[in-house]
């Protein structure tokens, strides 16, 4: 397997380098997303002070 692996990259040597990594450019979020974002934000803390008062109860 080795050999044949050695007689490929003889053959195609550009299969043996690899391509240079490029960052990732970020997106900006949508105002959708702000919005689902402080959505989730508020049910967060709505279910934290749900199960605060539930606990305290008992």
């Amino acid at each position: 397997m080795l050999r044949l692996l050695c007689a490929v990259f003889t053959v195609f040597p550009a299969l043996a380098f690899a391509e240079t990594f490029e960052r990732p450019i970020p997106q900006a979020q949508s105002a959708t997303a702000e919005w689902l974002f402080l959505g989730a934000s508020l049910a967060l803390v709505a279910s934290l002070v749900a199960v605060h008062v539930l606990v305290k109860r008992r």
